[in-house]
């Protein structure tokens, strides 16, 4: 069991990562974030309560009370504006 993880715009910078893969399937969107978090520093600070970002799940956009399918790819990112 395992999910891709892919990190884009500031976060990819923030966290200093563009991927990786968990070797564990978290539950829902609100498990995964909660295991990021706990991973302190700026997981914490950037993933904490309150914070705004954006998850997708195979390309599709997702709540926290959704499910992760295992091998699923989870995309993390900030709001995107423009115009």
């Amino acid at each position: 069991m395992m999910i891709n993880l892919v990190y884009f715009a500031r976060l990819k910078e923030v966290f200093g990562l563009a991927e990786e893969v968990l070797p564990s399937t978290p539950a829902t969107v609100a498990d995964l974030i909660a295991l990021l978090a706990a991973r302190g520093g700026v997981w914490h600070d950037e993933l904490a309560t309150g914070k705004v970002f954006r998850v997708a799940i195979n390309q599709e956009m997702a709540q926290l009370s959704d499910a992760i399918s295992d091998g699923a790819e989870v995309a993390i990112f900030p709001p995107v504006t423009g115009g």
